[in-house]
């Protein structure tokens, strides 16, 4: 979540830098555009808690206290078709205890440092030569620069992507990202591939 590994759906996922060059025998890209850039963050991951009951209730999600975040990732119940009371209205300003519902996984998230206001596309497809699919996220122009500094200095971390106060997936960084693209790879199929880049778009 060796080598840093996360899961993703059912998955083992990182961020890789984008290639800019089509490879031949490669299936096109199925395309999103984010409808809504204030919905999407990009949080770093602070620390990460394995599924479990909840063990109580998570009142403060919000804190800048660490023994408070941990408690409240403690007591928040992940479980999928729950309600979340914050619903996007978490601010991205502050850290944030979340979970991804697919897998029950919760976390500790630091304040956001990007948003969906700096992708410019999100993308799906399936890649010949390692035979995996992958998501490929392509940011604005400002997106890119803010991207490529936090990247460089946070290789092997994890960062979040999180919609509507809900994470959607947390790969660990393998590189400095420079190019204004980035790839998420796992072992997830094509559907999930898909599924996932329209989750980050905004649905």
């Amino acid at each position: 979540m060796g080598a840093v590994r996360i899961l993703l759906l059912a998955a083992v996922a990182v961020l890789v830098t984008g290639c800019q060059t089509e490879v031949a025998g490669q299936a096109a890209p199925t395309g999103f555009i984010v409808k809504d850039g204030t919905q999407l963050r990009f949080r770093p991951v602070l620390a990460e808690l394995p599924a479990g009951p909840a063990t109580g209730s998570a009142t403060e999600r919000q804190s800048t206290d660490p023994a408070t975040q941990q408690a409240a990732a403690q007591a928040f119940d992940c479980a999928q078709g729950q309600p979340d009371p914050l619903d996007g209205h978490d601010d991205p300003k502050l850290p944030l205890v979340s979970c991804d519902r697919a897998q029950g996984t919760k976390y500790v998230l630091a304040p956001g440092f990007l948003s969906g206001a700096d992708v410019s596309r999100v993308d799906a497809a399936f890649d010949p030569q390692t035979g995996s699919p992958y998501i490929s996220i392509r940011f604005t122009g400002a997106g890119t620069k803010t991207w490529a500094e936090w990247t460089g200095q946070n290789i092997g971390k994890q960062v979040a992507m999180v919609l509507k106060s809900r994470v959607l997936t947390a790969p660990a960084v393998q590189s400095a990202i420079t190019g204004g693209e980035t790839q998420i790879t796992g072992k997830f199929t094509l559907p999930e591939a898909r599924q996932l880049a329209r989750d980050i778009a905004g649905g």
